[in-house]
């Protein structure tokens, strides 16, 4: 499932790079005004986390070191930021890859793409048992999510991530859209993910030593901008969706691949941005949740969360 995946989005973004001549790609990729780029450093809160219950109980795990500092740079067409994970000395370390982006692609044409593996969670619960670090606990999320709006929304991004000023649009704009997502999710646990503690607050099927999901479906979007006063920009955008996995249970003896077909999701992004030129102060906070039922009364729900705190420097022309 995974080699399907990866090539179907393969396939996706060689029809975007051909479909278009060179003159369109440069025009597409690069910025030629030097004031539309900036240095910035960044803070960063990064987590892949997810839970399995039932109508009575919930195991949830979550991983240790979710926080990151880092540098990088902005333009009108897109953002480089690397950041150095920050690791307490005093927690179990979660070992994570973790490379997420977004752009829009000729002013209409939002994409996002991302790909997490992650491997040690806390495993937490609602029944008041001892929370513990597990390092066999390993989490995969990747997925792509496009989205073709009505209006240009280039300018929401790149006013709030790379501090630009615009003055082509009223204090505020609402459109919406349409478009298509597809995903790939996968964890697992030795023997399972539920301790000898916690498997007695769920069934036998809710004993899960190994998942795999892909998804494909349609989602919606409304993208909201508005212009506050002091130099103050906001935006609220929100993308629901809908669609068909194909999902396997592994439980430590046999495996079943669950009746109901359907995914249910959910992405929103809050964004604030201060410009004092030639600086900025940018936040950003998004999260996207995929919900399905895996039979015999069990669910699960992947919570895919990330904040980011910029302060960049505008280059400006020399005179």
């Amino acid at each position: 499932m995974v080699k399907s995946f990866l090539l179907l989005v393969f396939c996706f973004a060689s029809f975007n790079l051909n479909a278009q001549d060179l003159e369109d790609l440069d025009s597409l990729l690069v910025d030629r005004d030097i004031e539309n780029y900036s240095l910035r450093i960044f803070s960063n809160f990064k987590v892949n986390k997810f839970s399995v219950s039932d109508g009575d109980s919930k195991a949830k795990f979550v991983p240790n070191n979710r926080y990151g500092l880092g540098l990088g740079f902005a333009n009108k067409k897109i953002i480089l930021d690397i950041a150095v994970n920050i690791k307490n000395p005093n927690k179990e370390k979660t070992s994570r890859f973790d490379l997420q982006g977004s752009t829009v692609l000729k002013d209409k044409n939002f994409v996002k793409i991302y790909t997490q593996v992650y491997r040690g969670f806390n495993a937490k619960n609602d029944f008041d048992e001892p929370t513990v670090f597990r390092n066999d606990i390993r989490s995969v999320s990747v997925g792509i999510n496009y989205l073709y709006t009505l209006d240009d929304i280039e300018f929401s991004y790149s006013l709030l991530k790379a501090g630009l000023p615009n003055k082509n649009y009223e204090n505020i704009f609402i459109t919406g859209g349409a478009g298509v997502f597809g995903s790939f999710d996968y964890f697992s646990g030795k023997p399972s993910i539920l301790s000898e503690t916690t498997r007695p607050f769920f069934n036998e099927q809710g004993d899960v030593r190994r998942y795999k999901g892909l998804s494909f479906g349609v989602l919606a979007g409304i993208i909201s901008y508005f212009k506050l006063p002091e130099n103050i920009t906001a935006t609220v955008n929100v993308m629901p969706g809908i669609g068909l996995i194909d999902k396997k249970i592994t439980l430590q003896d046999g495996s079943f691949e669950p009746a109901n077909p359907m995914l249910y999701k959910l992405d929103f992004l809050i964004g604030l941005s201060y410009n004092l030129n030639p600086f900025y102060v940018s936040f950003t906070y998004s999260n996207g949740l995929n919900s399905t039922d895996i039979d015999f009364g069990n669910n699960y729900l992947l919570n895919l969360t990330k904040a980011k705190l910029a302060i960049g420097y505008k280059f400006n022309k020399k005179h």
